[in-house]
């Protein structure tokens, strides 16, 4: 099948109606993918646009730019040119922080439903594998880029995934296509760069056949990779199915090699990064901790804590702003560093009220219909908040009384002193099972 035909099937495949984006770097690969997909829209109309995401990390970069404006003016494709800050200092290095910058924009200009074309190709899925191998990586990483995925609501699809190189530089040839070559391609002091000039030709002088035979193997990992994820889903459901609340015993009773998997799993469930091995181990060694012990293993973007007999897998919780507080006059909507909150609270007398809203500072007693001055913190560990949720509640006073507890993040109130009545979530709430967050009224 030659590559317009390719392309104008994978074109045929998208939703009638909805848009297809090309991510333009101006290289290549994504000149020759948007001129096929502007072919292709002739004979299967699809609303198509190109997206050029501009770093700014080179002088170069205004060129890539200029060429990107001429070959959509010439195929008559809009170009939406979005210009990023790369964070080069928050030590996902140069790659890294350009990819993520770079999906920042796709998140931000795709609507979901819509569809993402990336010009990614068979030698690059090649480098990928290789990386992948040298820093490592388990059986996801082995597998690369996937061909097509569901991503945050859009479709990702790599229409030339299984297509070398060369094969796709000979058609642009054919077509007297021009393209811009990226001057940091050069630069073998990158990982990448260095595989594909000195590696990748080294193994393809004794084994011709090293890119294709590669690319295979990283989609063979894929396949391992999508049963993995089906057993780790079956363990899931089989331990309650909450990916954040994994009870212990359950764990415990798994094999080493399942245990690992599930609580990656659950990370990815969740979109949280998964621990690296040394972390994971740590966490497994103290998943059987004696009864009370803080346990908490922390990586970037993510932590695990051990309660009550569950692990919970979470992103790290967002401190309240010390010395907060904020005048409130029980009705209104409420705004706190963690988000608005919706509810409202008063005297059950219906006298005016003037409230004070503080975080929690410890040693906080409130006086309870039938039960009289209670302590806070016995309140919490009645109602199971754990440990690392309770630096996040706000409490309500009136003057120098505290009269109600209040969880922002869930808008949920979790005690009201006796006299004071809300139209907000329902107070009084009964003690949860044992390490599980409270339910967020209305989402």
């Amino acid at each position: 099948m030659s590559l317009q035909r390719m392309i104008d099937h994978a074109l045929a495949e998208t939703p009638p109606g909805r848009s297809v984006w090309v991510a333009l770097s101006g290289g290549l690969d994504s000149s020759l993918l948007l001129t096929l997909a502007a072919a292709a829209a002739h004979r299967y109309p699809r609303p198509l646009r190109a997206l050029h995401v501009h770093h700014g990390l080179q002088p170069a970069a205004d060129d890539f730019e200029r060429h990107c404006r001429r070959l959509c003016s010439r195929l008559g494709v809009p170009l939406h040119v979005e210009r990023v800050a790369v964070d080069l200092a928050a030590g996902k290095g140069h790659e890294g922080a350009a990819r993520e910058a770079r999906y920042s924009v796709f998140a931000r200009r795709v609507a979901p439903g819509e569809t993402l074309w990336l010009a990614q190709h068979l030698n690059d899925q090649a480098e990928t594998f290789l990386l992948a191998a040298l820093r490592g990586s388990g059986v996801r990483g082995l597998a690369g880029m996937a061909k097509d995925r569901a991503w945050r609501g859009r479709r990702l699809e790599r229409p030339l995934l299984a297509i070398a190189r060369s094969t796709l530089e000979a058609e642009a040839v054919q077509r007297g296509l021009a393209w811009v070559e990226d001057p940091s391609n050069d630069e073998e002091t990158l990982d990448r760069n260095f595989l594909r000039h000195a590696v990748l030709p080294l193994l393809a002088s004794r084994w011709p056949h090293a890119g294709d035979a590669l690319s295979r193997s990283a989609a063979l990992a894929g396949q391992a990779d999508l049963l993995l994820d089906e057993l780790a889903g079956l363990d899931l459901e089989g331990l309650g199915g909450d990916a954040t609340c994994l009870p212990v015993s359950g764990l415990l009773a798994l094999s080493g090699p399942r245990r690992r998997l599930l609580i990656r799993h659950g990370c990815h469930h969740q979109g949280l990064p998964t621990p690296p091995s040394r972390r994971l181990e740590t966490l497994l060694d103290q998943l059987d901790a004696k009864a009370g012990a803080e346990v908490r293993v922390a990586w970037p973007g993510a932590e695990a804590r051990v309660w009550r007999g569950r692990l919970h897998l979470l992103a790290p919780p967002e401190p309240l702003p010390p010395g907060w507080q904020a005048e409130w006059d029980g009705h209104s909507p409420l705004v706190t560093p963690l988000g608005e909150v919706r509810a409202s609270l008063g005297r059950a007398d219906g006298a005016p009220v003037r409230l004070q809203v503080r975080p929690r500072r410890g040693g906080e007693r409130l006086r309870l219909p039938g039960r009289g001055r209670r302590d806070l913190k016995r309140l919490l560990q009645e109602l199971g908040v754990p440990p690392w949720e309770r630096g996040r509640l706000l409490v309500i006073w009136e003057g120098e009384t505290p009269v109600a507890i209040l969880d922002p993040l869930n808008e949920a109130w979790l005690v009201l002193a006796e006299g004071w009545i809300s139209r907000g979530a329902a107070p009084g709430r009964s003690p949860r099972p044992a390490g599980r967050p409270p339910p967020a009224p209305g989402r």
